[in-house]
């Protein structure tokens, strides 16, 4: 897999992750990192570098790899890349989603975008740094997590809560910003510095037992999920702009009007999708309802339906105030769904830091004309574990302008994942200039 060439190495490592098929359906015993885990290792390995592995469930398996500083008071940067990746319908592609094909400088495949082309280049430039004799102020180290895409259980979570010592750090850096926005003052470079928290709910809705072969008057709780679902989908929560999304829209350069809350939705219908479902997340509490379990036999009335609502969560807001929203989404129905959640607050991180500093001056210098602009993260990453902890976290990286904006953004958990080896150049020179400029 070593090559002369950083860009063929990291498209040879990347494909090598995507054909390693490491799944996470939220199960335990899914995910199955321990195989790109021992492919990192074997590439990492005679660099150098500490190395150490984790391994709090069988097969789900996190490595870590360190390039200690020479002066213990200088702060570490951890570039945090995950090995997981979320199911997929292989109907909807194009491609064998596990096949890690190149086309055309194109790699294809589950984790292309979200996140493995991030977790290659983090791995190629650090063996690159190891390899020419690197040893900065600061710590250097990498961390290619199990398990982000289930809540981080059995990855940056139990890391933070039971190896913190071996993984602290300052500064993080993971997904997923970095995408080039052209706008009429140059290249806008977003970077999520805000995440938005989970409140994943289960609603549990009840009926009656009877036969099916005589519906009339019956009390069915399918009919009755049936009309809650209607009424999460159907609820507007009300649009809320906090500073990040306003300096968002005045860093893209999107229309002013986007600064206004009322009309806010109505005018999102003349935005590209991907922007347009990006802007609503940015701007509103939202409730996705994702999985239904019910009912026993066809001939069954059932007494009892489980639904599975996505909700994410804006910044400052609180666990009671998401559920008095549930609660009120459901109206009169509200005392007939029992309601359970697990809280994973929003998190955030300043912008007036030196790693903030270190990525304009590096990115400048690899994008000529670009800044940065601050964003909000409308899913779930490892950074909020370190926040937490007291690290400065942003999701960047650094992409081509080959695939749009609208492109990554529908990519992300959807059909036909794909990147550019351009971008995979981008990101693994990024990753080398922000060792040598922020650590010294």
């Amino acid at each position: 897999m070593r090559s002369e060439d950083p860009t063929g190495e990291a498209t040879a490592l990347l494909v090598d992750l995507i054909r390693n098929a490491c799944v996470n359906d939220g199960t335990v015993a899914s995910g199955q990192e321990i195989r790109s885990a021992e492919l990192l290792t074997g590439y990492l390995e005679g660099c150098g570098a500490d190395l150490g592995t984790f391994e709090p469930q069988p097969g789900r398996r996190s490595l870590l790899a360190r390039l200690e500083g020479s002066d213990p008071d200088a702060p570490t940067l951890l570039l945090m890349g995950h090995t997981d990746v979320v199911p997929v319908n292989e109907a909807g592609w194009s491609r064998d989603p596990f096949g890690g094909e190149l086309v055309d400088g194109m790699v294809w495949g589950r984790g292309a975008i979200d996140m493995l082309n991030l977790t290659a280049t983090m791995a190629v430039a650090f063996r690159r740094l190891a390899d020419a004799g690197f040893r900065p102020r600061g710590t250097l180290a990498y961390l290619a997590v199990a398990d982000e895409e289930a809540l981080g259980t059995w990855g940056a979570d139990w890391l933070v809560r039971h190896e913190w010592d071996h993984v602290r750090a300052d500064y993080v850096v993971t997904e997923a910003g970095g995408f080039q926005v052209p706008t009429p003052g140059g290249v806008r470079l977003p970077v999520m510095v805000e995440e938005k928290g989970t409140f994943w709910s289960k609603l549990v809705v009840r009926g009656t037992p009877g036969h099916g072969s005589a519906p009339f008057r019956t009390d069915n709780a399918t009919v009755k999920a049936a009309e809650v679902i209607r009424r999460l989908a159907a609820w507007r929560p009300p649009t809320r702009m906090g500073d990040t999304w306003h300096a968002l829209v005045d860093g893209l350069g999107l229309p002013e009007e986007l600064h206004r809350p009322d009309g806010f939705v109505e005018r999102l219908e003349h935005l590209p999708l991907g922007l347009a479902r990006i802007a609503h997340a940015c701007t509103h509490t939202t409730f996705a309802p994702t999985v239904v379990h019910g009912g026993t036999k066809t001939n069954v009335i059932p007494d009892r339906v489980e639904l599975e609502v996505d909700v994410r969560t804006l910044p400052g807001q609180t666990g009671d105030e998401v559920l008095g929203m549930l609660r009120d989404a459901l109206g009169d129905l509200a005392d007939e769904v029992e309601i359970t959640a697990r809280d994973d607050p929003p998190t955030a991180s300043a912008t007036d830091t030196p790693l903030w500093d270190s990525l304009s001056r590096v990115s400048r210098r690899l994008c000529e004309g670009s800044a940065l602009v601050p964003m909000l993260m409308t899913g779930g990453t490892d950074n909020r574990f370190f926040r937490r902890a007291g690290a400065v976290g942003y999701g960047f990286g650094l992409f081509s302008q080959r695939l749009g904006f609208e492109d990554y953004a529908t990519m992300f958990h959807g059909n036909d994942e794909r990147v550019d080896q351009e971008s995979l150049r981008l990101s693994t020179e990024l990753w080398i200039e922000l060792a040598r400029d922020l650590l010294g």
